[in-house]
């Protein structure tokens, strides 16, 4: 029986906007490797199919208890312990999951953890390998979020704005901006940051590799 390899959990977190997911998508497509996959925390939105489209647009989306963390702790704990899970996807035009899941292999060496507030989860924290936290200027967080639930997610303008507004960036300066100070790793500018990128790649290469893979490289050294 082979020795089952460890599994790496990488957490990029920031505000909304901050290029998270171009910087996590970027580093694995790049990589060309089946053992990394990119989670977003975005999946774990609690279920709101019980409330009506109204109430569901009352909620803040934008604090720690919009999430479903107890959930994402355990499916990161089923990985690391080398079982596959079935994590949800949610429908953010109706503030929802859907009834179909994603699946994610065990055979997975490296998990991508993007969010805005999984830095805030001392129990997620400690699930995590490396912490990685983008920081990007409010301004041109807002500029992107506004393109994108504009275009992607068929928001209005006023709405977004209203959110913006009254949960965004208020949930910014309370939770997410103090949860940098648990981050291993700052890079700025998101997706865009070459340099970072390439720094981050060599570490999930050097992981791939795996301690047998480091440990021979010691002895033939010897």
């Amino acid at each position: 029986m082979g020795v089952q390899n460890e599994v790496i959990v990488i957490g990029v977190a920031g505000p909304s906007g901050s290029g998270k997911s171009l910087l996590s998508n970027t580093i694995v497509n790049e990589l060309g490797s089946k053992h990394v996959v990119v989670i977003s925390e975005d999946a774990y939105y609690k279920d709101l199919s019980d409330l009506s489209l109204d109430e569901r647009n009352q909620i803040n989306f934008d604090h720690p208890d919009a999430f479903d963390h107890d959930l994402l702790c355990h499916h990161l704990s089923e990985l690391k312990a080398g079982r596959s899970v079935e994590i949800p996807v949610y429908d953010y035009s109706i503030h929802a999951r859907s009834h179909e899941t994603r699946a994610i292999s065990a055979e997975n060496s490296i998990i991508v953890l993007e969010g805005i507030l999984i830095f805030v989860e001392p129990k997620l924290r400690e699930l995590m390998d490396i912490r990685i936290f983008v920081d990007t200027p409010l301004d041109t967080c807002f500029i992107r979020r506004l393109q994108r639930d504009v275009v992607d997610r068929g928001r209005t303008m006023e709405s977004v704005i209203g959110q913006y507004e009254k949960t965004v960036r208020p949930m910014f300066l309370k939770f997410i901006e103090p949860s940098k100070r648990y981050a291993h790793l700052i890079v700025p500018h998101g997706g865009r940051n070459r340099i970072a990128i390439e720094l981050v790649q060599a570490k999930m290469k050097e992981l791939l590799n795996g301690p047998s893979a480091r440990h021979k490289k010691l002895a033939e050294v010897r």
